[in-house]
């Protein structure tokens, strides 16, 4: 399974098993990796390993269920795992039609080449590097790359340039309305924050990822980039030349850019990388615009090419999903959520009950309601992913008008939380405990709620949250009896994260 090994093992089993005492030492650490990882299932008592015993058929059956994702296993029975009661749906809406210029493959740029090119394949020296894609009206881009550095030999930055080009005869207009790019290190180091962190100024974030959404859903552009490009006929401008610098090796950096751009015209776009040039006296300097347009014309993609995805018609495991680069179609999912297709109202829980809303989903994992998410592809590298899998750089936008249909006053939260993978049924979430260290999602959310004087109220709260964490309420309110309080709950879902999560409704116990 290749999982890795927890910092302190001993403690870990001891936080897991009242019998961790029992466990020979040279099995420690595997079994420390596999509880942590959900593998472990003890029958009847779910605090007992019984280390020294023999292994049945049926034990070893379950074990390779929980590593072969064959949801067969009753949870109670999974060591570290809770079960919660509640009812998981699918969420209503659905993404817009603009196409996203979506490139992340490969993640980490080991040599010079193209990473996505839009452009035409006419008189390329590598056709098949060009997926021959106009962009025209409303488009996004989303980029993130990694660089690193083995030696310093290899601390060379490599630049990372996104080339536009108008193939028309008449001077076309690129606005952008919205723009940021930043580097893991210096701009936003993963740091460890609390699980929840207001951030009314934008000033928490951890990670490139976190910070770059974060600007974007504020509606900010930076000022390296310009309000509007104009390219004449025939011509290319750069829209980015910006670098992945290592100092130091060994080390890796990266770095994650977001746009929201309007074009009056058809324009092609390319996201190229190329090591520093020299000054001719010895010291780096950006790439300029005829050697970025040598390197499209002449370049081949850039390396590594990772595993061929697998097909996804029908799903199937083992499945390799692959990184996106190539255009994706959807920007953002709209979801104005309520009882049914005739009412305006979304009714509460009964006190004491809960229901979830699925973010993120992809093929195979969907928390048993089918429902798959991910965008589809317009165009695409035959050895990248077949879909934009965990949707980065798209920004959701849920509208809940909650009711309180009881007689009596009622307390409800409102919550994002992040559950195990889990087919197993709907009625159900799994939750770890104890908490793992893993992080499955950081980044900036936006509440815009009536708080109970009857008043507006935007709050935007960093969150961070751990894989098979149930998560803090991103808001509470106080809805007297039959009137309604409406929340919005809206994100740019970050890179550096990992699907699936969930907004999650619930009525506190009187």
């Amino acid at each position: 399974m290749n999982y890795s090994t927890p910092t302190n093992p001993g403690a870990t089993l001891r936080q897991y098993f009242s019998d961790a005492a029992q466990i020979p030492r040279y099995a420690t650490n595997a079994i420390a990796s596999a509880a942590v990882n959900t593998l472990v299932v003890s029958y009847p008592n779910v605090k007992q390993v019984r280390p020294n015993e023999r292994a049945t058929r049926g034990e070893v059956a379950a074990l390779m269920c929980r590593a072969l994702n064959i949801y067969a296993v009753p949870p109670q029975y999974i060591a570290g795992v809770e079960v919660h009661p509640q009812e998981v749906r699918s969420l209503p809406g659905g993404l817009n039609s603009i196409p996203t210029f979506n490139s992340n493959y490969p993640e980490l740029v080991e040599t010079e080449g193209i990473l996505l090119s839009t452009f035409s394949p006419t008189g390329k020296r590598v056709p098949s590097a060009h997926l021959n894609f106009p962009f025209q009206g409303r488009f996004d881009i989303f980029t993130h790359h990694l660089a690193r550095a083995e030696t310093q030999a290899q601390t060379r930055p490599l630049y990372q340039g996104l080339i536009l080009y108008n193939p028309t005869d008449k001077p076309v207009t690129v606005e952008v309305w919205q723009a940021a790019s930043y580097l893991g290190t210096p701009d936003a180091p993963f740091v460890s924050l609390p699980d929840m962190v207001d951030n009314p100024n934008g000033t928490v974030y951890s990670g490139p990822g976190s910070r770059t959404m974060n600007d974007v859903l504020r509606g900010i552009r930076q000022e390296s980039f310009p309000p509007q490009l104009v390219i004449q006929p025939g011509q290319s401008q750069i829209l980015m030349n910006q670098p992945i610098p290592v100092r130091q090796a060994p080390a890796s950096n990266s770095r994650s850019t977001m746009m929201r751009l309007q074009s009056d015209g058809p324009v092609y776009i390319a996201n190229l990388a190329m090591r520093a040039p020299r000054h001719s006296n010895g010291t780096y300097r950006a790439p300029t615009l005829a050697e970025w347009q040598t390197l499209l014309v002449e370049g081949e993609l850039a390396q590594p090419r990772g595993l061929v995805p697998t097909p996804l018609d029908p799903p199937r495991e083992p499945t390799v999903f692959g990184r996106v680069a190539g255009v994706s179609q959807g920007t953002q999912w709209l979801a104005q959520i309520t009882d049914s297709l005739e009412s305006d109202r979304l009714s509460i829980p009964q006190p004491g009950e809960a229901f979830s809303y699925v973010l993120g989903t992809v093929h195979l994992i969907t928390l048993s309601t089918g429902q798959i998410q991910s965008a589809k592809m317009l165009a695409r590298y035959p050895d990248s992913a077949y879909f934009a899998h965990s949707n980065y750089g798209v920004e959701y936008s849920v509208t809940l008008p909650l009711k309180n249909t009881t007689s009596q006053p009622q307390r409800v939260t409102v919550s994002m939380q992040t559950p195990l993978k889990d087919e197993g049924g709907t009625d159900r979430l799994l939750f770890l405990n104890p908490q793992v260290e893993s992080v499955f999602f950081r980044g900036t959310v936006k509440v815009t709620y009536e708080d109970d004087r009857g008043q507006t109220q935007t709050r935007y709260v960093h969150v961070i949250q751990r894989r098979g964490q149930s998560g803090q309420p991103l808001v509470t309110l106080n809805i007297l009896p039959e009137t309604h309080r409406e929340v919005k709950v809206e994100f740019i879902y970050p890179p550096d994260s990992t699907p699936p999560q969930v907004l999650t409704v619930r009525t506190l116990s009187n």
